[in-house]
This record gives structure tokens, sequence and C-alpha cells, in this order.
């Protein structure tokens, strides 16, 4: 059962130097530079436009609206967004004066334009790098708090959109290239009893709600290596590299008294729900691919 979210909330832009009309002032930019170029030169002649020029150098401004668009909408305000809007901007009016160097022909007294060309380039291009290396740095920090989730690979087109864990098609991958490993390792699962009736009274929202945090709760109670994935509905499955049988029923034990302690208050606050939890678990088989052993751990729950 794949729980639906919420409506999304309405686009919301960045702030970039904490200015929140920047869009605005960047496109009052790029039109002052365009009327320069009109008041300062004459219109070439349409027999005279080199169309796949113009394509091109218009085809990159557009894009780089869009990427700067994408960027304002996707990342919080804070100086590596700053910086690669910046370097996004800059680039965009070094385009922008390109292409205006193909619609306008300046008197060759006008000088500045393949300079100001060339120096709006330039500053994209270190302001980007500069930016780039922030978001290194951002990425790295980001990969190692995700470590449970991911498990060295990103896909967003198998994360689960409830619990923002990976789903079950990302655990099956994770299972089979696990078992061509020595080590031995150890595959559980865990679901609630009861959430029929949370989801039927409480609704949708808060059932989504619990699963969030019961995701979050099991990612604080495993190592580093171990992977956490929704496996649907009310269950969640867990990868323990390494893990010998003894230690893996141990865990399920563990693990299974936390999310039974977890009590859940509606956002209300009118009601709390402490629901208890079903567990099984058994030794990673080599023969048997991830889907095949995941589900014999479901049947089990049943």
């Amino acid at each position: 059962m794949d729980l639906p979210l919420p409506p999304p909330r309405g686009l919301h832009y960045a702030p970039v130097l904490r200015l929140n009309p920047y869009g605005t002032l960047l496109a009052a930019l790029f039109t002052g530079l365009v009327l320069v170029f009109a008041e300062l030169g004459s219109p070439k002649p349409a027999t005279d436009w080199r169309w796949v020029d113009l394509l091109s150098e218009g085809g990159l401004c557009l894009m780089l609206a869009v990427w700067l668009g994408q960027l304002r909408a996707s990342r919080p305000a804070g100086p590596v967004t700053d910086a690669l809007a910046i370097g996004l901007s800059a680039w965009l009016l070094g385009s922008g004066v390109d292409l205006c160097d193909e619609l306008w022909q300046l008197p060759k007294s006008v000088w500045w334009d393949n300079l100001l060309e060339s120096g709006l380039v330039m500053l994209g291009m270190a302001a980007l790098t500069w930016g780039l290396n922030g978001w290194r740095q951002e990425q790295l920090l980001l990969s190692n708090q995700l470590r449970r989730r991911e498990r060295g690979r990103r896909d967003p087109s198998q994360q689960d959109r409830v619990t923002r864990l990976a789903d079950d098609a990302y655990m099956a991958h994770q299972i089979d290239a696990e078992r061509k490993q020595a080590p031995p390792a150890y595959l559980l699962m865990l679901g609630f009893e009861g959430f029929d009736t949370l989801l039927r009274e409480a609704g949708v929202a808060e059932a989504d709600r619990l699963l969030a945090h019961a995701g979050e709760l099991l990612c604080l109670n495993l190592g580093p290596d171990d992977l956490v994935c929704r496996y649907g509905g009310d269950r969640f499955v867990i990868l323990l590299p390494g893990c010998q049988p003894a230690t893996g029923h141990r865990l399920i034990e563990t693990l299974r008294q936390a999310l039974a302690a977890l009590s859940y208050a509606e956002a209300s606050g009118k009601r709390r729900w402490q629901l208890p939890v079903r567990a099984a678990g058994q030794k990673l088989l080599d023969d048997h691919p991830g889907s095949a052993q995941m589900l014999a751990l479901a049947r089990q729950l049943t």
C-alpha cells in the first residue's frame, strides 16, 4: 500500500544576496542590455542573421534561466546558493551580450561589448566554481547523514515518497549485490499491528507522519553500514551487512521494542497512538533473489 503525500505547497524561490525580487532585478538588467544595444547599434538585416548562432545563443540564455529557476526553487538561501545563482546570472548576462551582437551592429567606436561579454562569462565561471566547491562539501555531509538510507547509491526514482527512505526495488538491488559478497548478512522486516485502524480513524496524513517518524527512529538505531527501506504499507525492511544470525536475532528484538515504544501524537494533539510491532528475520540466502527473500519475510508477518 503506497500512501499518497499531502498536496504540494506552492513554488518558493530562495532569495539571492537576501534579495527576494532577485529574478525581477535580473530580468531588468537583461532588458537594460537589450535597450543599450538597440539604442547604440543598428539592427542587422535578416539576411545577415546566422540562424545557428541565434538558436544556440538564444537556447543557452533560455537554459541558463531555467537552471537558475530550478536552483532557487530547490535550495535554501545561503552563501552556496548565492554563489551558484550569481554564477548562472553572470553567464546568462554574458550570453545575452553575445546574442545581442547577433542582432545589432555596434559602431566601431564601441569597444566594450566583447570585454563585457568575456568579463561576465569569466565572472560566472569563477562564481560557479566557488559555489560548486561549497556544494561538494554540503553533499559530503548529506551523504554521510543518508548512509543508512542510500548505502552508496542515490536514485530518486526508487525513493519512497512518504518516509523518504528507499523503496523495495532499491532494497532488492542491494540484497542481490550483497549476496555476491563473502561476509554473512542478515535481513529483517518489521511492521505495525493495527495500522489499518490508525489509517481509518486518523486519516492518511496522520498515517504518513507515523511512518515518517518510524523511519527516522529506525535510522537512529542502526549502524553506519546498515540499510533501512520501506517495503510497503506499514512494513520496513532492513539489511545488516556482516551480521551473524545471533546478532541479528538480538537486534530484531531491540528494533521491535523501539518501534513499539513510539508514542505517536496526532497533529491536533487530541490522541496518541502506540501500536504493537511484528518482526521477522533470517540469514541472507545466496541462492534466492532479493525480492523473493523480502516476500518470504512479509508472509511471516501476516
